[in-house]
Order: C-alpha cells, then structure tokens, then sequence
C-alpha cells in the first residue's frame, strides 16, 4: 500500500466535508474509489489530476463513474501545480 492510499484512509476518518485534491498520486484516486464502493462514505468533492504513466488514466476513469462532484482531467497530464491551481480558483468563487 502507498503512502498516498494511507493517506486518503486516514483523511477519510475527518467527521466533516472534505476536499480531496490530488496532484500527483494516481493510488490515491483508487483508493478513495475503494473506499466509496466498500463503506458509506462519500467526499464533497475530489480534485484529480495526477500525472504519470502507471495507471494514471485509468484511476482517474473510476472517478469518472462515481456521483461525487469532482473535477478530472482526462489522460496522463497533470501535476501538483494544476491541482493547487484548480483548487485556488474554487476558492476564489466561494
């Protein structure tokens, strides 16, 4: 298990909505897709844009079939700069 799956397992125990954004580690996108198809959990709203090569297009498909809000951008371009970026313009429109 990745660091980043860790990760998503111990901010899902947070008792309030929480953003997910993710820039870099396309095992996070799969396991918060684990999580919400194993428990009744359910985040407010997922930023995915990892970039790379392993699985990356493919973990970001399995967002793409959920009813969670979320902003995804398709195939292996992303990164932690559009991840922080995406997330600085939703929070300039709150």
């Amino acid at each position: 298990m990745t660091r980043a799956a860790v990760s998503m397992e111990k901010a899902a125990t947070i008792e309030k909505p929480v953003i997910f954004t993710i820039g870099n580690a396309p095992t996070a996108l799969i396991k918060l897709y684990e999580m919400m198809e194993k428990m009744d959990w359910k985040p407010a709203f997922i930023i995915g844009v990892p970039v790379g090569f392993v699985n990356v297009e493919a973990a970001k498909e399995l967002i793409l079939k959920t009813n969670i809000p979320y902003i995804i951008n398709r195939g292996r371009k992303g990164g932690s700069n559009i991840a922080a970026a995406i997330c600085n313009a939703a929070l300039y429109q709150l």
